[in-house]
């Protein structure tokens, strides 16, 4: 991983840790973590967290945590704890022996709840949600366009005594209370400008059955409650997360410190904002739960797992992630670079082969019935330690339909009556006849090869422009492609004018094609599901789960066209 952490646009972080390390702050230590809701699968915006924040921890030579804030049980299951450790491995991280779960801290949180009780900073409220909500207030925006907050007001069980309140809170976690009757709450300022500080909620009655806990808790700790404090329990250095917890930042601190435990530093960084693509886990699982698409990991999905099925390599991602580097502000990126990401690696070490989506049958009328060669094919011309493979060719073969025309026209060099074109690794091959059906359709081929002009040269030196790719009829493995574009046609599918419309307006009726009866060189039936490979002229491709002994599925993962390269370049 080492070679690959980026500089590029990390200033801020950098300058932060360096002014801490010069300064004596955290005795020069820098720990970071990764602590994801096991709520879901983690998409492209969680591997630019975590490739921040474990490779903050690298570069400077610290540790990094995995932790699972798993405060809401509701949601959350072992499922999505082990996709989520999968995901990170198959990332290329590590945590080693550094795993925790905001779980484990369950009774020193409820310790440390009773101390702000104790000490008059937090209290036990009977308003309902939608009561607390009302109190708080909410940001308006005047006539001069400026967004202002009017000061909320004072719950009215806000004055308990300590007494009173660490009475009540016992006999909550006791289960004396109906779920959602009572909430304990931080004592701060119904005033103060930032909605996050106006007496936020800490724990919420809720007899939910946890993954881990199991039903010892009927009294489950808020997020912003949890975070902080798991932060300085692990000795966390460094919390490093997006900028939507920025404004969460102040409550951050006014935990730790009304605490006087440790207390790390909270930096935040711009999220992830890819084209054509959503990263809301909320509007995601909709689209899973209604069946918009095939599951967590259908490939369109910019889940780890769907990016990885449809054939993004770890490599790309961490790539990608590097390019885009690191900002203050939420950053918009096009997805047509983390397609050229994906282009650049696999071309530098992806095999070639040769497949026909759309076959047209070739019969060579002068080569010998039965008679079978096998041609050396090169696996990879940007490597030349890939070596090559043997490819067989025969008397019929199949081609690209769309490499046949009856009547070309003039700057058309593939194959057309009369037409000569090199077979890939082969022979120079004429076409001599057209065989149609009832209806007029091509269905067949006639060829001649030019017997001396093996390997694909002309023994006399002539210039042939035009080369297509091929597979033996008699070898050629049964195949299904399945070819993948944009999931929305919409630039940014969250963005609607229209009061009417949601997100799922803008999905691509066209974002799946799955191509049947497609023929692939005989050494694709061997292959195992993740394997990367070039169709050659045709794009790159990864070998799905959903292969069988009786047909090998492949998922198109992007074309060769790279218009980002060509716009940038």
């Amino acid at each position: 991983m080492t070679e690959e952490k980026s500089a590029a646009g990390r200033d801020f972080i950098r300058e932060i840790i360096d002014g801490h390390n010069q300064s004596g702050r955290f005795d020069g230590r820098v720990q970071t973590r990764f602590p994801p809701e096991p709520n879901g699968f983690l998409h492209i915006g969680h591997a630019k967290a975590i490739c921040i924040s474990y490779g903050i921890a690298e570069e400077y030579g610290g540790k990094y945590n995995l932790r699972f804030d798993d405060t809401n049980p509701a949601k959350e299951k072992t499922e999505f704890v082990d996709a989520i450790k999968d995901d990170i491995r198959w990332l290329g991280f590590d945590w080693e022996d550094r795993e925790f779960y905001a779980s484990d801290y369950f009774e020193t949180l409820y310790d440390w709840a009773c101390q702000l009780i104790e000490q008059g900073d937090a209290y036990v409220c009977d308003l309902d949600e939608e009561e607390i909500r009302s109190y708080r207030g909410t940001a308006e925006v005047g006539p001069d366009g400026k967004r202002t907050t009017p000061p909320g007001k004072n719950s009215p069980f806000r004055d308990r005594s300590p007494e009173e309140n660490l009475e009540l809170f016992r006999a909550m976690r006791e289960g004396k209370f109906e779920d959602g009757s009572k909430t304990l709450r931080a004592k701060i300022d119904m005033a103060h400008p930032n909605l996050n500080m106006r007496d936020p909620v800490m724990y919420r009655i809720q007899r939910t059955h946890h993954h881990r806990t199991g039903d010892a808790w009927c009294l489950y700790p808020t997020y912003d409650w949890t975070h902080g404090q798991s932060d300085s329990l692990e000795g966390i250095t460094h919390s490093i997360c997006d900028v939507g917890f920025e404004n969460h930042r102040p409550l951050y601190d006014w935990y730790l410190d009304k605490l006087g435990v440790h207390h790390p530093q909270q930096i935040e960084f711009g999220r992830l904002n890819l084209s054509y693509t959503m990263m809301s886990k909320r509007y995601l699982r909709q689209m899973v739960e209604e069946g918009t698409v095939d599951g967590w990991d259908d490939p369109r999905m910019p889940t780890l797992c769907g990016m990885r099925r449809r054939g993004y390599t770890p490599e790309s991602i961490r790539g990608f992630c590097k390019r885009i580097g690191i900002t203050k502000n939420d950053s918009k990126v096009e997805s047509e670079l983390l397609e050229h990401c994906l282009r650049e690696d696999l071309n530098a070490r992806a095999h070639r082969v040769m497949v026909v989506q759309d076959p047209l049958k070739v019969v060579i009328t002068n080569y010998p019935e039965g008679k079978v060669e096998e041609m050396e094919a090169v696996n990879n011309p940007e490597d030349e330690e890939a070596g090559t493979r043997q490819v067989p060719f025969a008397r019929t073969i199949y081609i690209e339909r769309d490499d046949f025309m009856e009547d070309p026209p003039k700057k058309f060099f593939r194959l057309g009556p009369s037409r000569e074109v090199r077979l890939r690794y082969a022979y120079l091959a004429t076409c001599t006849d057209v065989i149609k059906d009832d209806q007029g359709q091509v269905v067949e081929v006639h060829c001649e090869i030019d017997l001396e002009s093996k390997g694909g040269n002309a023994p006399d030196g002539r210039r042939v422009r035009g080369t297509i790719h091929w597979v033996s009829a008699e070898h050629a493995v049964d195949m299904e492609v399945r070819l993948y574009d944009r999931l929305f046609t919409k630039e940014n599918p969250l963005k609607i004018k229209k009061r009417d419309q949601t997100f799922m307006d803008f999905l691509n009726a066209d974002s799946k094609t799955v191509l049947e009866g497609c023929k692939g060189e005989p050494m694709l039936g061997e292959v195992k599901p993740g394997f990367n490979c070039q169709f050659e002229r045709l794009g790159y491709y990864c070998c799905d789960k959903d292969s069988d002994a009786s047909t090998v599925v492949f998922n198109r993962a992007v074309s060769l066209k790279d218009s980002w390269s060509r716009q940038k370049g």
